[in-house]
């Protein structure tokens, strides 16, 4: 059931009728006064609810709803309720878990600490953003060093289905909400419920709910709902950027489910579709939801999107409407996977606007460079070593790929959130840390050692330790033979 502000009492309701229902869009008719585009009308009591999306004529709106249509009818009286879908906001919503209309779904009695504001709201005006760039630790080697993100930024992680999107996103609120005293908030766009319960109960466990708000539409409510649950999700971290000015994560998990909602509302709202089905609207739709996540003068909206790429095919147009968004995009390579690189990010695929020199530093950004170089020398050099075998290279080749397969294994990474499927115990990372261990690789200090000991570690010093037992039992058995 949704919860929307009454109507004012001197202003009687304004009544219509269904004329047509076809699926999730209704057809309604009001003589008295035609509703605003985005009013929220109610049918059976408050148990239905559409938005109003087009009017048709003087008398006609239609809308999509935004439940299920069981049992609505033409004949029956719907009530406008003056004003459009609403979202509660306050300190009454963190802890907790909501669906689209601002219900409490995790059967706990509904917050009273909360004020409700319009899902439909303008982003910042330009003269309120800032335009200053600062780095965001995420604890993730990879990611800190080849494509840091950027605090106020926008950072889509893309992937084909089972490449670890939602593992990845996971450990990043893991690592923040730890390191970064803000407000987190989760928004679900076409989740499934056992995400969300594990997500739940992680987080509850890790004692990082007091400060995090969760905002589900499920993979089985109606387009509509799944639409709008991204600018519910805005509200609550616009409220705590905007009158708490606090730094806001914001963790968006599938914006490629918000664009595919999109695609069925335009597609049952009778539009003619695009390129590839999608919807004539889909760039201003993406933009009226990304252009609200921002850096102002009181504070920051820092968003990480997991972004679904159909078929692993980047050219999508969704991918690519996604892309013009970020300040960051990390993909995620299905070849890595299978490979046992976690995490899987694409190291040449994956970029940062922030990883120049102006911003992270000339240290930073040559090591980075120098790392960027040595992988990719070592992709080209893969072709010939898979014909002729590594003896055929020359030795200075040789020592690229020595380099590059080190680096690859150290940027590894075990993960807090999968140590009950590994076993290994998780490790943050500092961003100095991550430096200094791809520094010494690249100046080989670590030729001798075996790769293995660079797999799955946390800072470089780890590696050493591994090996000093085996370098003792070595030096100890060349003793022996000299003296025999």
């Amino acid at each position: 059931m949704a919860m929307a502000e009454p109507l004012p009492k001197n202003d009687p309701q304004n009544l219509g009728v269904v004329r047509a229902v076809r699926g999730s869009v209704v057809d309604m008719r009001f003589d008295r006064r035609l509703p605003p585009i985005y009013s929220v009308v109610h049918a059976r009591g408050r148990e239905i609810v559409i938005e109003v999306l087009a009017q048709l004529d003087a008398q006609h709106v239609r809308g999509i709803a935004l439940t299920p249509t069981q049992g609505l009818s033409r004949g029956m009286t719907v009530t406008d309720t003056g004003g459009p879908l609403k979202a509660p906001v306050g300190r009454g919503t963190l802890s907790r878990m909501f669906d689209v209309f601002g219900n409490a779904i995790d059967r706990e009695p509904a917050p009273t600490d909360v004020r409700w504001r319009t899902v439909h709201r303008a982003p910042p005006s330009l003269a309120r953003r800032s335009t200053k760039s600062d780095v965001f630790e995420t604890g993730i080697k990879l990611i800190d060093v080849l494509a840091p993100l950027e605090r106020g930024g926008k950072a889509g992680l893309f992937g084909g289905a089972g490449v670890g999107k939602t593992v990845l996103l996971t450990e990043m609120i893991h690592n923040v909400v730890g390191q970064h005293q803000g407000v987190s908030i989760f928004c679900g766009i076409g989740e499934r419920c056992r995400e969300g319960e594990e997500l739940y109960r992680d987080m509850k466990q890790a004692a990082v709910l007091p400060n995090m708000v969760m905002v589900y539409g499920q993979m089985n409510e109606p387009p509509g709902a799944r639409f709008r649950v991204g600018h519910a999700a805005l509200t609550m971290a616009e409220y705590f950027r905007d009158d708490e000015h606090r730094d806001v994560l914001l963790l968006v998990d599938n914006i490629f489910r918000f664009i595919q909602a999109g695609m069925e509302v335009s597609g049952l709202m009778g539009q003619m579709p695009s390129r590839l089905g999608y919807q004539p609207t889909m760039g201003t739709e993406l933009s009226g939801l990304e252009e609200r996540i921002a850096n102002t003068d009181t504070g920051a909206i820092t968003s990480i999107q997991a972004v679904y790429v159909p078929a692993d095919d980047f050219t999508d147009p969704a991918a690519v409407h996604t892309f013009s968004h970020l300040s960051a995009s990390i993909v995620l390579s299905r070849k890595r996977a299978s490979d046992g690189l976690y995490p899987a990010i694409d190291p040449l695929q994956s970029n940062s606007k922030m990883a120049t020199a102006g911003v992270v530093g000339s240290r930073h950004y040559d090591l980075a460079q120098e790392t960027r170089r040595t992988l990719a020398q070592y992709a080209e050099l893969k072709d010939i070593i898979a014909m002729l075998g590594l003896e055929q290279l020359s030795p200075e080749n040789r020592k690229v790929v020595a380099r590059a397969r080190r680096l690859e294994r150290f940027l590894t990474q075990p993960f807090f959130t999968t140590e009950q499927f590994t076993g290994l115990s998780g490790k943050l990372v500092s961003l100095e840390d991550a430096l200094e261990g791809c520094e010494r690789i690249l100046r080989d200090e670590f030729k001798d050692v075996p790769e293995s000991a660079l797999y799955m570690i946390g800072a470089i010093g780890e590696a050493k330790a591994t090996t000093e037992p085996e370098s003792r039992a070595r030096a100890e058995h060349a003793a022996s033979t000299h003296e025999s």
